[in-house]
């Protein structure tokens, strides 16, 4: 077999076979076949698409490319959740606890912010002392004693998906919904769960634009999950406006801690009960009353928070920032960006926000940047809300002053300011499982 005729093959139209994928992909994670060559395939999937089958092959081949994790030794149901991700997606931090203490399994393995989009691995971090690398021994240990522990992610896991990412995002073929598919869904096999929640994002601040674009990507998803004997279903939830007020990683994760207490945003809170709910359903907790029930009355005991502080505390992390947020270093300055004028916040640009908070020191531009636990924004008005000339839309936090100019720029570049009030898009705009699609 030539890589030239698999390329050739996809270019024309062709559906490539289980054989021919896996002679691409093991081929390009060996080293056999080069760049240019996968690159080649990329663009002609891009361009040609893939079928159903195809995208299944594709993310079994790619699951296998590295270490299929083997929960089996960690008793009961196994449920994961990912996200597509947003800004101010701070929500693993809340339903994982309260998932786990409804009694169903957390074994779950999280990713790092990249761009404008931040990352739970980082804000577990942005607690002192809390590790994230763990060996599988003790990884497994936690979860069979205390029922949850999110660690980092393995470099071991669908190795082809790291090496292929990679090159997709230097060659324009990101968007590809296929592509996106098997990149997502051939890690979630390979880490084991039983059930896998989907978190599709949609609007300014995540990839998906569209719904249509964001049921298709939520559709091939967990048709490949299903097709894999696993329990998968997707909710498509809102990123027109960030979720909270908070952005930055402490400030995040203080936030997290305030819904987990029964006094966060209501936003925020919706969403995660909406996710913990189709968590628990999967993992056959009941119907989605009984399941929204039972989340709602692990928030109301204070089990949820109890369950997070103890997962923290047996991964070193000091958990006195997490039952008083005022301990958290501060950043050393703030900066109030103010209205020009009255009127209703009619855009706010969610990606503008994310990179905002970015410049100001609380993500990263390039894989190796380091982050500013402290640093990120406060938001006192969102879209839709009502603001008087002067009057503070949100606070930056940062450790250097020099950051504010450029991060206001960025922040005042997506938002505009009208007389008339914005239509307000729902937080949840539809549910996908094996059976269909439930429109909210």
């Amino acid at each position: 077999m030539r890589m030239y005729d698999v390329i050739a093959k996809k270019r024309d139209g062709g559906t490539l076979n289980h054989e021919e994928l896996a002679f691409a992909v093991n081929g390009y994670v060996a080293g056999d076949v080069p760049d240019y060559q996968m690159s080649a395939l990329l663009m002609a999937i891009y361009l040609r698409g893939m079928t159903d089958e195809e995208t299944a092959m594709l993310t079994d081949v790619m699951a296998h490319s590295g270490d299929m994790v083997d929960l089996s030794a960690i008793a009961g149901v196994k449920a994961d959740k990912h996200s597509t991700g947003g800004v101010g997606d701070k929500t693993t931090l809340v339903i994982a606890p309260i998932v786990a203490a409804c009694g169903v399994k957390i074994a779950k393995m999280s990713g790092r912010g990249l761009g404008h989009t931040g990352g739970t691995i980082d804000k577990m971090e942005a607690v002192p002392g809390t590790r994230t690398s763990l060996t599988q021994e003790e990884f497994f240990k936690q979860v069979n004693e205390i029922g949850i522990s999110v660690i980092g992610q393995s470099g071991k896991i669908a190795v082809a998906d790291k090496k292929m990412y990679a090159l997709r995002d230097v060659t324009a073929t990101v968007g590809c919904i296929p592509l996106i598919a098997s990149s997502i869904m051939s890690k979630k096999l390979a880490a084991g769960s039983d059930a896998i929640l989907l978190d599709v994002t949609m609007g300014d601040g995540a990839f998906m634009k569209d719904l249509d674009g964001a049921l298709e990507l939520a559709r091939q998803m967990v048709a490949i999950g299903t097709a894999h004997g696993r329990k998968v279903a997707a909710l498509i939830t809102d990123m027109d406006k960030p979720l909270g007020h908070n952005i930055g990683n402490s400030l995040e994760v203080a936030e997290s801690m305030a819904v987990l207490q029964g006094n966060g945003p209501a936003d925020l809170t919706e969403v995660c009960l909406q996710l913990a709910s189709n968590m628990l359903v999967l993992a056959g907790k009941g119907d989605i009353p009984t399941c929204r029930k039972l989340a709602e009355g692990v928030i109301a005991d204070g089990s949820a928070f109890e369950k997070c502080c103890q997962m923290f505390a047996a991964q070193g992390g000091d958990t006195s920032v997490l039952r008083d947020a005022d301990k958290f270093q501060k950043a050393k300055y703030s900066y109030e960006l103010t209205a020009p004028t009255d009127g209703y916040i009619y855009k706010n640009d969610v990606e503008k926000i994310g990179n905002a908070s970015v410049l100001l020191g609380a993500g990263r531009i390039k894989k190796e940047d380091s982050i500013d636990f402290a640093a990120g924004i406060t938001m006192h008005k969102k879209l839709g809300d009502y603001v008087k000339a002067g009057e503070s839309i949100c606070t930056f936090y940062a450790d250097d002053e020099r950051l504010f100019a450029a991060a206001e720029e960025m922040y005042r570049g997506g938002l505009v300011i009208r007389s008339e009030k914005p239509s307000i898009p729902p937080l949840i705009y539809a549910r996908v499982t094996a059976d269909g699609v439930e429109k909210f």
